[in-house]
């Protein structure tokens, strides 16, 4: 069983992370999730879901404790299939990509990068500046994916939630975990 991590910052966002993890979950993997304490705030505030009922309920989902730097995750001698960052914060996004990491989501995520494991930073963030976008230029060469939550329109979405399904499907097909969260380009329905 593939095992994924999951961080949650605290952006704007939260549908994001939620529906990328039961996509993975449903895919049959395992998941590590790890968020600030901003991050659980602004879940439990635009989705009214606490991430520790979440996880509970979930028992291929692990949560783990942002401040423990002694956590798996930490460890390059881990093999986790790879992370997803959803929503990522523009502070979080600074920090990765001046190598600062001070707690175990972002320990979690230079790990990714420095075993050269995918690593999938989705920004929710309008407009960006010269410095966001530096940062995402940096992070991006040093292998990271950076997938904003840019939802596209032409499979006709109906609600909010067939714009998130769009972007959690991108995110999984950046992965290679098959997916039917959108529909493709030119696919019939």
């Amino acid at each position: 069983m593939e095992t994924y991590i999951i961080g949650i910052t605290g952006a704007s966002g939260s549908a994001y992370a939620l529906r990328i993890s039961d996509a993975l979950l449903e895919s049959g993997a395992a998941l590590r999730v790890v968020a600030t304490d901003t991050g659980r705030r602004v879940l439990e505030y635009e989705t009214g879901v606490s991430l520790e009922r979440w996880a509970g309920e979930r028992p291929n989902a692990a949560l783990e404790d942002n401040a423990d730097l002694f956590s798996p995750l930490a460890s390059g001698s881990r093999q986790f299939a790879g992370m997803v960052v959803a929503p990522c914060s523009m502070s979080t996004l600074g920090r990765l990509a001046c190598g600062v990491t001070t707690d175990l989501l972002t320990r979690a995520a230079d790990v990714m990068l420095k075993q050269r494991r995918p690593l999938l930073l989705v920004p929710r963030e309008t407009p960006l500046t010269s410095i966001h976008l530096q940062n995402m230029l940096t992070l991006s060469q040093c292998g990271a994916t950076i997938l904003p939550a840019m939802p596209a329109f032409y499979h006709h979405p109906r609600t909010a939630d067939d714009l998130v399904s769009f972007v959690a499907g991108r995110a999984l097909d950046c992965l290679g975990v098959e997916n039917h969260l959108y529909q493709r380009w030119r696919e019939e329905p």
